[in-house]
């Protein structure tokens, strides 16, 4: 039997596993931290559950979403919306940038002036360009300006120059308020959230946690654990490109954050409908997410995480050109039965939990 190693136990990973397994191959599945899931794996704070950050599934495939519902019962989620809070008018509105909110702005007619004076589209060379073009810089000042900066750690928006910055950025939008429109907003109904996924999908895998590889050979499908080199078949990794190709083409660019967890005295705190708030303003973190919306989990108190940005750990890849061109080197570079997947194998900001699985499947029907 062929044998394969998947490097990490997130979704993407998992996917991996259960696919591997239906095409005859046996996986060994090696993760550092204590549990499989990742940023998805449920923890429990006060009581309360909690994901890193709001892991809601997104997708415009039914057919992503029937596969995951079946071993994680979910729960679509229609009227999903955001609010960001702009600190100078004060006021919190709509994200995506919402035209029924612009007549309760107190800068309004300058907002409208700007919006009619845009005329023809102009082409955008960055992040900072495209919505100014798209909405004026009035508008861009109030939810985007700080917002992005604080975000990533950059002296500009201007340093966005890859032409597609955000799964989020349509410019303006009119009719329905809920963020998601033309996809499948959903989430598991199940307290534990997605963790029977993932015990599941590696049901017949080797899994090895609190699992450290000390040394990469990735031409020749080994790797050193515990001093020893084990040798397989092919090399599934969700990790960093970089750390696979023992930085061949240089170090890639990383951001991460942390999360501050408060439990509150009271029932709910956001209105309705409303699941995450984002802040556009000097604060130090950038949204803030009542984990009860998505989890509907009954209590008298609620849990609320604040999202930081920080440069502790590895989980959003930089979607700037020379960075993402650096990764496409690591990418084209790797050797025959070699893959490198998920968000941070793939170093692709907008892959979600959707596409990992996607991955996963391709990747066995690859081999």
């Amino acid at each position: 039997m062929n044998k394969a190693l998947i490097i990490g136990g997130g979704f993407a990973g998992c996917s991996a596993a259960y696919f591997l397994e239906k095409k005859g191959w046996h996986s060994t599945l090696v993760e550092i931290e204590s549990f499989l899931g990742g940023g998805c794996k449920t923890h429990f704070y006060g009581g309360h559950p909690y994901t890193i950050g709001p892991r809601h599934f997104l997708t415009k495939d039914e057919s992503l979403f029937d596969f995951l519902n079946q071993f994680t019962p979910m729960r679509r989620i229609p009227d999903h919306e955001f609010l960001t809070y702009v600190e100078r008018d004060p006021g919190f509105y709509h994200f995506p940038i919402h035209r029924d909110d612009i007549p309760s702005m107190p800068d309004r007619e300058k907002i409208w002036s700007e919006l009619d004076a845009r005329g023809q589209v102009m082409p955008s060379h960055n992040l900072e360009e495209f919505w100014i073009n798209s909405v004026g810089p009035t508008l861009y000042d109030k939810f985007v300006k700080s917002y992005t900066k604080k975000m990533w750690q950059l002296e500009t928006n201007a340093e966005f120059d890859a032409g597609e910055w955000s799964a989020k950025a349509v410019p303006l939008k009119s009719g329905p308020k809920a963020a998601w429109t033309e996809a499948i907003s959903a989430f598991p109904v199940k307290i534990n959230g997605y963790d029977d996924y993932f015990d599941v999908a590696t049901r017949d895998a080797d899994v090895h946690l609190n699992t450290r590889i000390e040394a990469f050979d990735a031409e020749n499908h080994r790797v050193k654990i515990q001093g020893e080199w084990h040798v397989f078949d092919a090399i599934i990794s969700t990790i960093s490109p970089e750390l696979l190709l023992n930085d061949a083409f240089g170090p890639l660019r990383w951001m991460g954050r942390e999360l501050w967890k408060i439990v509150l005295p009271v029932q709910e705190v956001f209105p309705p409908n409303v699941y995450f708030l984002y802040y556009a303003n000097d604060e130090p973190f950038t949204r803030m997410v009542e984990y009860k919306k998505f989890y509907r989990y009954d209590a008298p108190s609620t849990l609320i995480g604040l999202e930081i940005p920080s440069l502790t750990n590895k989980l959003y890849p930089y979607p700037l050109k020379k960075e993402m061109l650096r990764a496409q080197q690591y990418l084209d570079a790797l050797p025959e039965r070699v893959f490198s997947i998920g968000r941070a194998g793939s170093y692709d900001y907008l892959i979600g939990i959707a596409d990992a699985i996607r991955q996963g499947r391709e990747v066995a029907e690859s081999l």
